[in-house]
């Protein structure tokens, strides 16, 4: 689409009284998706763009961390295509393994059925039957927040594509060994009943209870604590540390392990802390990562105590008993013995739980598939150090540092039906194969799929790169590849941004998958806190497009986007921003309704009025301000300088010192209604990637043309009138000290006072006119008697506010205010010059009157300026 397909500016075009957003936004939105203006062509000779979206879950609801997010990558991508790129926003969808089974799973039980009831096959097909009905609604959700999303290429991480690029990256991986099967400890969910990995572990502090045991009988006896009783059942040895001289006469002895017929043998490892606790550490190889390290180095026995539910299983009198009810028995029977020495409860201590259920997870000995990250995250790690990868903020940088450089072998199957199953197949004699996607799985008798799906985050991980077609050389890939900026959250560098740099650097011969990752904060509430459904203070974003419409919602977002930092956001900001909007429309509306045009050259600048000139010096200077943040991904920056350039300077100011000009029509009001029809399309085309459908309603109306959304972005044309914007700003000066005046005087806005104006022989003589009409200040008169005399910004305002306003009742009500300011001062400097308030008072207490203070005397010498300033009664 190009702009010479455009028609041309209505003659009188007309816009309803009141800007109503349901009434326009739909439509407008299915408008630009009909047209194509979304769809970028992989064989267009502009340059590319690109930002592929975080895939929500195919499970998500939007929430107001998505609408932050996609706000800001629209509002990239949109003014990227107005520059003239070949801009590309792709969405999708994630599997989201464990949060889509669970879902289905839920489903099932309801009937009374489990998964295991349909089986394997029939159990998947229910799960595509539910996600085909109800999963994806945020992508109808997203269209109504206005995202300019390439909709013909929405992907999907289990569609045919990004399948073939799953197994064929398995495979690579797997012949170049950095996958690879292992039995270690991983991190188990007894509630989703499976493997997890440790960036889906989150830690708090649980109460709980810690117990000192002894261990061994007589001289040989140890005591050793645990908050985990309940695997004292699989300990298979305690650990000293070697320089311990209080053990060194039972290392390499067998001890009795109480409640078991077992004895254990006493080790010595450099692990232990011979400072900490007793000194002596139970060891439990099967059920805890640190004395798995010790089994390892010392070939002791792993012996699994519990089920994949958290049941015990070992034979005796605690089989079939939940994990916590098999902790209190056995402290209970070790009690019996006389075996527990100590017990500290409530012991506060820090505890795994599954991010997705909240379960506690249980750390569990386990046959599972790896990634071998070492070489994968050093590849990682140099991206960013040498240049390839900007991570901004940059601050933020070290905390990617400590994750690449940290980073443990990647657990990457999962113990679920829903996902890419693992590629391997294991034969009848011990065969292992791995199948590619172009490979034939092996026959006969004996051979299985192993039954395991790889991980959620292993699919997304490709994700900038097989949304295109890889392996596959598109081109979509040849063209879009690689991604120029990835927008996420701060707290998802480990989990997504660091997968998908190491699978992109290695699937993509070193080349990065994004050139830049601009890291946001978390959304949260007006009062800084986390929004939480158990709060309660979450809010459905949709409540408030409904109520105030999508542009308010988008424009208060990137208001509070600064980099890295979080987000406060309140239904008064909310407010705020639909009031902007209305301004927007008003102003505009007012404009052409008094003649601005788009037609026709700009004149040149001996044609206009100070005020013309001024404008568009101003707009300049704001559409480099607004590219320079832009660039800098300083979005709250951009918002802000754009709002009070529209509001304050566009609306307040010009449109108001152009209405004499208007109102006395001939040459000048021409000129002045092609300057205002120019700022306003400028000021239009530069909001529109915030508040795209307010601005797109109001551009084509004023333009007559088909669409902002691909109409060129403005550029600074470098026009700069210093002279004028000083002229203007002694006005501004003028106006802004008189109005405070009026409004101490206990002035109406409307009200109309005689005045004497002393411009001449200054700049403000050219804009006496103006300045009447804008403080409602009438000719002197014949009657005219000077009461009050203001100089300001050089020149003189004589007012005459006899009969405008009653003197008498003015000065008692001053006095009233006065006595009350003076009354506070006299309270605060009686607590602050007392010795004994001061020594007990807390800090907080002292600098709280000491700001009472200070503003009891900026009352008093307000209120006695205004005082000073009235006429005599």
């Amino acid at each position: 689409m190009t702009e010479n397909s455009q028609q041309t500016p209505a003659s009188n075009p007309e816009l309803p009284t009141q800007y109503a957003p349901a009434e326009v936004e739909g439509k407008l939105y299915e408008r630009w998706v009909e047209r194509g203006y979304f769809h970028a062509d992989a064989k267009s000779e502009k340059p590319p763009y690109t930002i592929v979206i975080p895939p929500p879950n195919v499970t998500g609801a939007l929430h107001l961390g998505h609408a932050f997010q996609v706000t800001l990558m629209d509002a990239l991508t949109r003014r990227k295509r107005m520059q003239g790129y070949e801009a590309l926003w792709l969405p999708g969808m994630d599997h989201a393994g464990i949060a889509t089974q669970n879902k289905v799973e839920q489903q099932l039980a309801e009937e009374g059925k489990s998964r295991h009831d349909l089986g394997r096959d029939e159990f998947t097909e229910r799960v595509w039957q539910w996600k085909d009905e109800y999963g994806g609604r945020i992508l109808g959700q997203l269209r109504r927040l206005g995202a300019g999303l390439d909709w013909q290429r929405e992907r999907f991480t289990m569609d045919e594509g990004l399948s073939r690029a799953v197994q064929t990256i398995f495979k690579n991986l797997y012949d170049d060994q950095l996958i690879y099967r292992a039995e270690r400890i991983i991190n188990w969910c007894p509630r989703c009943l499976t493997a997890i990995s440790d960036i889906e572990v989150e830690y708090q502090d649980d109460p709980g209870e810690l117990v000192s045991l002894k261990y061994g009988e007589g001289d040989d006896t140890i005591v050793v604590a645990t908050t985990r009783a309940e695997t004292m059942l699989g300990d298979t040895a305690v650990a000293v540390h070697p320089d311990d001289p209080r053990y060194a006469h039972l290392i390499g002895k067998r001890i009795k392990l109480p409640l078991t017929n077992r004895t254990i043998p006493v080790v010595a490892d450099t692990h232990v802390d011979p400072e900490f606790g007793t000194g002596a550490v139970k060891v439990t190889p099967a059920h805890d990562p640190n004395d798995f390290a010790i089994g390892q180095r010392h070939g002791l026995e792993s012996i699994t105590v519990m089920d994949e539910r958290g049941v015990i299983t070992v034979p005796g009198p605690f089989q079939g008993l939940d994990r916590f009810e098999a902790r209190s028995t056995i402290v209970g029977a070790l009690k019996e013995q006389g075996r527990i020495v100590a017990e500290k409860r409530p012991y506060m201590h820090s505890v795994g739980h599954c991010s997705r259920c909240k379960t506690t997870v249980e750390p569990r000995l386990s046959m599972q598939w790896w990634v071998k990250v070492g070489p994968l995250a050093k590849s990682a790690g140099d991206a960013v150090r040498e240049g390839k990868v900007a991570i901004h903020p940059e601050d933020m940088s070290k905390r990617y540092f400590d994750w690449v450089d940290n980073m443990h072998d990647w657990c990457i199957s999962r113990q679920l039906w829903w996902g890419h199953r693992i590629p391997i197949w294991y034969g009848p004699d011990g065969e292992v194969v791995c199948v590619g996607p172009d490979d034939e799985p092996p026959t006969g008798e004996g051979w299985t799929q192993d039954p395991d799906v790889l991980d959620t985050w292993f699919s997304s991980g490709l994700w900038p790169f097989s949304t295109l077609g890889w392996p596959e050389k598109t081109d979509d890939l040849a063209k879009f590849y690689s991604t120029d900026v990835l927008v996420t959250g701060h707290d998802i560098i480990f989990f997504w941004v660091a997968r998908m740099m190491m699978f992109s650097l290695y699937a993509m011969d070193g080349e990065a998958p994004f050139k830049t990752v601009a890291l946001t904060g978390l959304v949260r509430d007006e009062f800084g806190k986390k929004m939480s459904k158990s709060n309660p203070n979450a809010v459905d974003p949709l409540d408030w497009m409904d109520a105030y419409g999508s542009d308010a919602v988008r424009f208060t977002l990137a208001n509070g986007a600064n980099p890295g930092a979080d987000v406060p956001i309140g239904e008064d900001w909310v407010k705020a921003s639909r009031n902007f909007a209305n301004k927007i429309w008003n102003a505009t509306r007012f404009a052409l309704m008094n003649g601005a045009t788009v037609e026709g050259e700009l004149p040149p600048a001996e044609r206009m009025s100070a005020a013309d000139r001024w404008i568009l010096s101003r707009l300049n200077k704001v559409v480099a301000e607004v590219d320079a943040y832009y660039d800098d991904y300083q979005f709250a920056k951009l918002a802000d300088a754009l709002y009070h350039f529209a509001w304050d300077e566009v609306f307040d100011w010009y449109v108001e010192l152009s209405k004499t000009t208007y109102f006395a029509g001939g040459e000048q009001a021409k000129v002045s209604a092609r300057v205002l029809g120019e700022v306003l399309d400028v000021t239009l085309r530069l909001l529109h990637p915030v508040v795209p459908f307010v601005t797109e309603t109001l551009w084509t109306t004023l333009t007559g043309k088909e669409s902002l959304v691909i109409a060129e972005w403005p550029a600074d044309s470098g026009f700069r009138d210093e002279a004028a914007e000083r002229e203007i700003e002694l006005v501004q000066q003028v106006v802004t000290e008189v109005r405070r005046f009026r409004s101490d005087q206990g002035l109406q806005p409307g009200q109309k006072v005689p005045a004497r104006l002393g411009l001449d022989g200054t700049a403000l003589a050219p804009h006496e006119a103006a300045i009447r009409q804008l403080l409602r200040l009438q000719p002197e008169g014949d009657a005219f008697s000077a009461t009050a005399t203001l100089p300001v910004a050089g020149a003189t305002v004589a007012l005459d506010l006899s009969g405008t306003i009653d003197v008498a009742a003015e000065r008692k009500r001053l006095a009233k205010d006065l006595a009350a300011a003076q009354k506070e001062k006299q309270q605060a400097e009686g607590k602050l010059g007392n010795e004994a308030f001061l020594a007990k008072a807390p800090d907080q207490v002292v600098d709280k009157i000491r700001t009472r203070l200070a503003k009891a005397d900026e009352d008093i010498a307000r209120i006695a300026a205004q005082l000073e300033r009235l006429p005599e009664a």
